[in-house]
């Protein structure tokens, strides 16, 4: 098998956590762009990159490069994704993917037609936790999975120039937190939710702060979501069954769940993988699925969940410039 290189676009948080996660799987990134060169100088240093752009669009032009993270934020990805995708780049891109449905269906058309895999860097579906509780819940001794409620809460301080509350760095609940519990309430639902209802708090800044999601599907499985980026709360998921339940704490990134039995009342813990190799999961993943395993990248789930949150901000009314 060929050894894929990847740049990553980008020298954030995520770029770092990307570079030791290639470590981990035996590899490292074989170069790097960012819009400040000086940064993308001192990034490759950090991990021994060889390969910097003075200019960061000779990325999307390199032969030697086979697939690209694109880390930036999300009001920057369709514009990169595109650039990525004519040049025949693989992209791995972080959540959120696009800003709406629109932006990744025009993605996800140039990918087919260019030939290349695209996929989200969700972490819920790569860590194996989660592939372990599908196979749980497929023998049916939980029985039909009937309703699941997710919380997701930060105190973020009343920083409006900051990223969270910015509307012109499409800031808001829905596309930085939303999207980890609309993917889990996706992962184990049998289909897309259609009815959605919804309230929501702006910011001054008007983008959401704090919402409340109902959902349903065709199934006639149900879903809750609080969400807030100014209030507390336990990043948890409840899937609730016929014959019994299950908790997960730390969801976006969970290593660890907990079934409960309503009959015998009995609990049972379930550990998969490891919270700090989050990335190393969705990395090899991809690698996978550029051999040719694209469904481990779950491109359909990526684009339901980006059609929900699309509705529920067309809902209230909230537009990025972009969108406008």
């Amino acid at each position: 098998m060929k050894n894929i290189n990847w740049a990553v676009l980008g020298t954030g948080v995520i770029a770092n956590e990307m570079a030791v996660a290639l470590n981990k799987n035996g590899k490292s990134i074989y170069a790097v762009g960012n819009r400040t060169y000086e940064k993308a100088v001192s990034f490759a240093e950090k991990y021994g990159i060889k390969k910097v752009y003075a200019d960061y669009n000779e990325m999307f032009t390199d032969p030697e490069v086979d697939v690209i993270y694109i880390t930036t934020p999300h009001n920057t990805h369709i514009d990169f994704m595109k650039k990525a995708i004519e040049n025949g780049k693989h992209i791995l891109v972080e959540k959120s993917v696009t800003l709406n449905s629109s932006e990744l269906r025009e993605a996800v058309d140039l990918a087919k037609e260019k030939g290349v895999v695209m996929g989200e860097a969700m972490t819920i579906f790569h860590m194996p936790i989660y592939k372990k509780l599908k196979e749980i819940l497929a023998t049916g001794k939980l029985g039909k999975v009937n309703l699941i409620t997710m919380n997701f809460g930060s105190f973020k301080e009343y920083d409006m120039n900051n990223r969270f509350f910015n509307r012109n760095l499409a800031g808001g609940a829905m596309l930085d937190i939303g999207v980890y519990a609309l993917s889990f309430i996706r992962w184990f639902m049998d289909s897309k939710p259609t009815e959605l209802l919804s309230q929501v708090k702006t910011a001054p800044t008007e983008v959401d702060e704090q919402a409340g999601l109902l959902l349903m599907n065709k199934e006639g499985q149900m879903a809750t979501v609080m969400l807030s980026l100014h209030s507390k709360q336990p990043k948890r998921g409840m899937i609730s069954c016929e014959k019994g339940y299950i908790e997960v704490m730390e969801y976006p990134r969970a290593w660890e769940a907990t079934i409960t039995y309503t009959d015998s009342g009995e609990t049972e813990l379930v550990k998969a993988g490891e919270n700090a190799d989050a990335l190393a999961y969705e990395l090899d993943d991809m690698e996978k699925a550029i051999f040719g395993d694209t469904e481990c990248m779950h491109l359909d789930y990526t684009i339901d969940v980006m059609d929900m949150m699309t509705e529920f901000r067309k809902q209230w009314n909230l537009k990025y410039p972009e969108e406008e």
